[in-house]
Parts: C-alpha cells; structure tokens; sequence
C-alpha cells in the first residue's frame, strides 16, 4: 500500500479531500481529449500536460496508474469543417489525430495507456443508450434519442447550478422534438450527407456527451477515481456523463473531479471562436517544450494562466538558470571538501521535505518549482564559496528527480543550452566558428592580449553568444532574448 496522504481539490464537493483508490494501490483516471477538427493550441496543451505531471507525480510515490485520453473523431464541427474544405469527416479526423500527438510527443506529454476514438467504440456507445431507453431514462423522439433531466434527480450536483443558470448558461436550441430544454442528445438522427450508423433507432451518430461515458467506463470500470478536463467542460458535459453514467450503472460514477483552468490572453479565455489562438506547433517553434510546461507549471493548474510572448521568454530564461546551475556543478572536478556544506545540506533537506509537501498538496507545481529555484540558489552559492562537495552531486540529483516528474531539465546541459535554444533562435554563425574564436581568444589571454580577448567576447554577444570562463574552459551558450 502506499502510505502518504495526498490531497485533491474535488469539483464535486468544492473541497479538498484525501486522494484514496478504490482498490488498493490502483488509480484510474480518465481525461477528455480533443475534437480533431483543427490543430492542438495552448489551451489543449495545459489539459495535457497538467494531467501528464500528475500521473507522473503518482506512479512516483507508488501508485498504479491506469490513464485514458479520447479522441472525439466525430462531431458537428467536424463535418462542419468537411463541408467548408471539400475533406471527408474521416480523414480530417485522422489528420489531426495524428497532429495532434505529434504535438503532444513534441511537449514531452507521456502517452496514455488508452486513446480510444468514438468511431471505433459505436457499438459500445449504442449499448449504453440502450440501457438508458430500457430503463427509462431516455426516450426516443422521431429519430433522435434524448436524456430526461427529471429522471436523475441529481442532475446539477456538480456544477451546482439551478435550472436557470443552466438555461443561460448554454446555448438552447428550439427543439420541438425535447420533452425538456435541457434534456440532451444521445443519439442524433442521420441527416443528408452526413456519416451514420446503424442503431435500434435508426441511422445516426452519437450525441457529445454519451461516448465519454461509454468509452471511459470500457477501459476503467463503471467506478473510477479520477475523471479531468478543463473547467470549462464542468457544464455541461461533465454533468451529463454524471447523470447518464450513474442512471446507467446505479453506481458512483467518478470519486474525484479535477479540473484545470484556462488559457487567457489578456485576462479573455483563448478560444478558436474568439481567434486569439496560439497553436501547439507554433509556440514550439519560439520556445522549447520544457519553457512552454514551465510556463504551465508556474501556475497552480486550478487557476487561469495568462499567456504572453513575454512571459514565455521569461519562462526559458528562468530555464536556462536552472541548466546553467546544473552545468556549473557537474563540471566541477570531483576533488576538493570533503567537508560537507552545510547550508546546502540544510537547503537540500528543506527541498526534499518542501517540494514533495507542494506536490502532496493538490499538485501544487507553482511552489514545488519555487522551491527548486531555491534550492538551484543554495547550489550556485555553494559552488562560488567551497567548490565540489558529495552533497553538491546529492542536491543536482534531487533537483533531476523533481524536474523528471514536471517533465523538465530531461536534456544535457549543453545539449539544451546549445542546441535546442540554436533550433529556436537561429544565430548568424557557425559552431565551428564560434568554437574557433573562443580558441583564439583562449591563446590572446594567455599572452595577456586583453584587447583582443575582450573584443572577441563582444563580437560573440553581438552574434547572440554569451561566453563564461570556467575552470574546465571556456564555455558558450546562446543568449536568450
């Protein structure tokens, strides 16, 4: 078993509680994935990587993770986007299928143990809306089939919304064919020129909600602990799978709802209809991935994170510190005190304790990265005052175990410092003649040619080169902006 609390904020109860399996050491946790209609933006990346940290952070601490992603692969808005390119609905689906996990491998987004698709799971889906009908929950009408709010009468236990705050909170259209405004499709009716299957019904396709329910509960049971999304699914997809899943099974549908804020720019919500997106290929085409995680991970997931392009710069320069401090300790010689250091030691224990605390609180990466800037402070004053030391190795090792777990500091100092900055910020100069001017300038210092060392070291800062003198040699990486 594994022995440590850890505490979740629970949208369902609007409080934290206890994180605490089912059964034993397993946890199961279900996310919404995207609608394959366009590329991946910044908004469907934090979802990504807000739920990738915490299955890493679990699967640290000992627990079995099971995680499952969908991919909605059929939707209005993709046949509507077919009907705007002339594509058909199944090949812009698989088109931006595999857009998007190219995206999400390029994030460092682990890939879940499960991605199932709703065209692959319509048997499964049909199946649960029949058991709806059977039961009463459902009703046909003229070809589509409905869900009736009446007959759950915890419908809104999530959202804690009236029926008026669901009313105004989206959008109604006049439907002669619903017994209640409210009451949502399960199974649309086939129209002209659109993909159907067969059904007890008729031809059509399902309703939005009803795949979520049936494709998490074919992988994770029909009780799991942790189902997620962004907070603006709470209403009203998120309830419907609560009402539909629980009338179903007549079991608790998911133990705990964690959601994650949104996207902004300039304090409004980044969304394709406003067209304030920023898409996942293009911010990785300006900063690394760990930048764009870090920029993530700066904020605690419940809340808004508001994007700009400085701030996405500060982020990879608040990186670049953190490789810098890794390079400077490793290549220092592994000789000289073996007295320890002291106030390393203590930082180092306080980090150990402080980091995990954070991570054990609700996921809390804001303060956990804290703490690691911390820590990456005591480990500079350690290497400027006393030079190697065993508890040195020790600290970058624990800032590594951390960093593995947000999906970050996983590149070789100069593989990152180098390299992957020189694919973001083309510089105008080769490496070999940078590596052949430091050669010079090596030579013109040991003649004492000041000068021309100095006027060398400025030539390479005007090219975007900033160079540091270290007892191993002198060392280069590129300037960020």
């Amino acid at each position: 078993m594994v022995d440590i609390k850890i505490k979740v904020y629970n949208t369902l109860s609007q409080r934290m509680e206890e994180l605490v399996p089912l059964e034993g050491n397993r946890i199961r946790m279900y996310v919404c994935g995207p609608t394959v209609y366009d590329s991946a933006h910044l908004g469907h990346a934090r979802a990504a990587v807000t739920f990738d940290v915490i299955r890493r952070f679990l699967q640290n601490v000992g627990y079995k993770v099971t995680y499952a992603r969908n991919f909605t692969d059929i939707d209005d808005k993709i046949i509507n986007k077919s009907r705007q390119t002339g594509i058909p609905p199944d090949e812009i689906a698989r088109i931006y299928t595999e857009e998007y996990r190219r995206d999400m491998d390029a994030l460092g987004v682990q890939p879940p143990d499960f991605e199932p698709k709703v065209t692959e799971h319509i048997p499964d889906i049909i199946e649960l809306i029949r058991i709806l009908v059977d039961k009463g929950f459902a009703y046909q009408s003229d070809g589509d089939v409905f869900f009736s709010i009446k007959k759950f009468p915890g419908y809104g236990k999530l959202s804690k919304r009236t029926p008026e705050e669901m009313l105004a909170g989206i959008r109604i259209d006049i439907n002669e064919k619903k017994e209640d405004p409210l009451d949502f499709a399960l199974w649309k009716g086939a129209k002209p020129d659109e993909p159907w299957w067969e059904s007890p019904w008729g031809k059509g396709r399902p309703g939005w909600h009803i795949e979520c329910s049936a494709m998490s509960m074919k992988y994770l049971g029909t009780s799991f602990e942790i189902h997620g999304g962004g907070k603006d699914l709470i209403f009203p997809h998120h309830e419907n799978e609560i009402a539909q899943s629980e009338a179903a099974t007549g079991k608790e549908f998911v133990k705990y709802w964690i959601h994650n804020g949104l996207i902004q720019i300039n304090r409004e919500k980044m969304s394709k209809s406003i067209g304030n997106i920023i898409n996942v290929k293009d911010a990785l085409s300006r900063w690394s991935r760990e930048a764009i995680r870090l920029f993530f991970l700066s904020h605690h997931y419940q809340n808004p994170a508001d994007f700009s392009e400085r701030t996405l710069d500060e982020n990879e320069s608040a990186l670049e510190r953190l490789y810098i401090t890794i390079k400077r300790a490793s290549d220092l010689r592994k000789e000289g005190s073996l007295t320890e250091d002291r106030e390393l030691a203590n930082s180092l224990k306080r980090f150990k304790q402080s980091w995990f605390e954070a991570m054990c609180n609700d996921f809390n990466t804001a303060d956990a990265l804290g703490d690691l800037f911390e820590l990456s402070r005591a480990i500079n004053r350690s290497v400027d005052s006393i030079g190697w030391t065993p508890t040195l190795d020790e600290a970058i090792k624990e800032m590594k175990t951390l960093g593995n777990i947000l999906g970050i500091l996983e590149y070789q100092p100069d593989d990152y410092l180098r390299k992957e900055k020189l694919s973001k910020r083309p510089i105008e100069i080769t490496e070999q003649e940078i590596e052949e001017l430091i050669r010079e300038r090596t030579e013109a210092r040991k003649a004492k040619n000041w000068k021309r060392a100095d006027e060398i070291r400025e030539y390479l800062k005007s090219k975007g080169i900033i160079l540091e003198d270290t007892p191993k040699g002198t060392i280069w990486r590129i300037k960020t902006n």
